[in-house]
């Protein structure tokens, strides 16, 4: 039987099997993480400051400094070490708006809720003017209203039917929800993996949006309104582009209320006179037009100290409240985690750098420019027309050019997705992450979280490290109000977050970010990211 066990061993060997070990799990460091950050958590405190105190954090804003500077320093005096609030680059100009109103002074007076867009200018005082329906879908269109705009107020969008809620606005996966998730779907291959062109008429519909900035401009229009793409009341806000320093920003815009500005559509429909008020208190911030983003470390110990597992998630958020699930959340998460561990006096072997990134809610700005600073980067667009217009309108240049740092990084998790506890992972189609997941999830299988899917999962910080070929992951989480509530709205404040979430959420990322520190090998890696050929 030996004889028999012993060639057997052999053949495999010599055919290329080869058995894969358990990944390890400390347990003991396991119960150590759940008992400081089940029992002694601060998650909820730091989130409380990020919103409460500091508020909204538009990217270039005071606000955003602000918070720069306080999660440095609070992570200073958690005892991390090489904190910094780290420039990634010239970002613009900031914004910030002290106040807003939008009052119907006929056919009857209203008060109207409504928010300005980001970057757009204040009124300089209140101004009225008659309410007047557009539809501009091209230059042509630019003829029929050319003489007619001057000292008026436009609805630039279409009427919108409330959507009718047949379903819970407040949803946690089930364990159908989770099998789903785990299930890989094959993907279409001329889907690729987002190296294809630029689309034609994407570019076409942004240079319309710059010539129709200055077409009202140039006509004098008092303000723009459009409806708010969510119902009840609920605010969904984004920004314009125009934030080089001496760039028009065209008129005022602010975001109504839908019931609202139905309304108005229907007076006019009927032919009903409309004349608003519009007020708007703006400013633009100057002074420094690069951006930040917010480093801390654990150092390493011993040979692989100059690796580096990182976490983060971005502290920018938008203007329509306070920026808690979209994401304090995951900042606050992240911070606790390293908190815990700087508790524990872990001594991890590699080291241990959290990120807190500006600049996302703008096309990951903050992380893809820190990637390109420490990791590996792309040349220049050598087209002049094509550099004019903003990253996600350009092809992807080639080659790829790595740093010696690249050779050195070993991981990235980013939490991102609302205030919801985590229920697993994607993988990003690194199968090779798979096992090792699945190991670090098992001690935390009685707090929800287990699932482990191949899929790809996008949005976010993650994909800054997954299209250089290094290990970026997002973590899957419970839904709760994010997508049907928070996101970017005026409801995205502290009471919409769910305390023993963010408690798990923390405790999980301690244990993932402890052990992959502390791993004989770096995390394995996708095959690294090769030009398409061409067709």
């Amino acid at each position: 039987m030996f004889f028999k066990r012993t060639f057997l061993f052999a053949l495999l060997a010599a055919s290329g099997f080869r058995a894969t070990a358990q990944e390890p799990v400390d347990l003991d460091m396991v119960n150590r993480i759940r008992e400081e950050g089940l029992h002694n958590s601060q998650v909820m405190a730091t989130l409380a400051y990020l919103t409460d105190v500091i508020g909204p954090r538009l990217t270039g804003s005071p606000q955003m400094l602000e918070a720069n500077e306080w999660t440095r320093q609070t992570m200073k005096d958690w005892g991390l070490k090489n904190t910094a609030v780290e420039p990634w680059g010239e970002f613009g100009r900031g914004w910030s708006y002290s106040r807003a109103s939008v009052h119907m002074l006929e056919p009857h007076a209203t008060n109207f809720f409504a928010i300005p867009q980001a970057w757009t200018p204040g009124t300089d005082g209140p101004v009225s003017g008659p309410v007047m329906r557009v539809s501009i879908n091209s230059e042509e269109d630019f003829e029929d209203y050319r003489g007619k705009l001057s000292g008026k107020i436009l609805l630039l969008s279409n009427e919108r039917d409330p959507r009718v809620a047949d379903a819970p606005l407040f949803k946690r996966h089930s364990d159908d929800d989770l099998k789903k998730i785990a299930d890989f779907p094959i993907p279409n291959p001329s889907s690729g993996h987002g190296n294809g062109g630029v689309s034609a008429a994407a570019i076409t519909r942004w240079e319309l949006l710059q010539k129709m900035r200055d077409f009202y401009v140039e006509e004098g229009v008092l303000a723009l309104l459009r409806i708010s793409r969510y119902d009840a009341g609920i605010i969904h806000v984004n920004g314009n582009r125009a934030r080089k320093v001496g760039q028009n920003p065209g008129p005022p815009v602010l975001f109504v209320a839908s019931n609202q500005y139905n309304h108005m559509l229907r007076l006019l429909d009927r032919d009903i006179p409309v004349r608003l008020e519009v007020d708007v208190e703006a400013q633009f911030h100057e002074d420094d037009v690069v951006s930040y983003n917010t480093v801390a470390e654990i150092p390493g110990s011993g040979s692989k100290r100059k690796e580096l597992v990182l976490l983060g998630g971005h502290l920018d958020s938008w203007h329509a409240s306070t920026g808690a699930t979209d994401n304090a959340a995951g900042c606050a998460v992240a911070m606790e985690a390293v908190r815990i561990l700087k508790a524990l006096n872990v001594e991890p072997r590699r080291t241990i750098r959290v990120v807190l990134w500006s600049g996302e809610e703008q096309g990951l700005n903050g992380s893809r420019e820190y990637v390109k600073k420490h990791f590996a980067s792309r040349p220049p667009t050598d087209d002049p027309e094509e550099a004019k217009r903003p990253r996600h309108l350009r092809e992807v240049q080639w080659p790829l050019k790595t740093t010696k740092a690249h050779n050195k990084f070993s991981v990235y998790f980013n939490l991102d997705n609302g205030g919801g506890k985590i229920r697993g992972i994607y993988l990003q189609e690194n199968a090779a992450a798979k096992p090792i997941f699945e190991a670090w999830f098992k001690p935390f299988e009685d707090l929800g979280a287990h699932t482990v899917t191949l899929r790809n999962t996008r949005g976010t910080d993650h994909l800054s490290f997954d299209a250089v070929g290094l290990p970026g992951f997002q973590f899957i989480q419970d839904p709760l109000e994010y997508t049907s509530q928070t996101h970017h709205t005026s409801l995205d404040g502290y009471e919409r977050i769910q305390s023993n979430d963010m408690t798990q959420a923390s405790v999980l990322m301690a244990a993932f970010v402890y052990h992959a520190a502390m791993r004989d090998e770096k995390f394995p890696r996708k095959p690294f990211p090769q030009e398409p050929e061409e067709d």
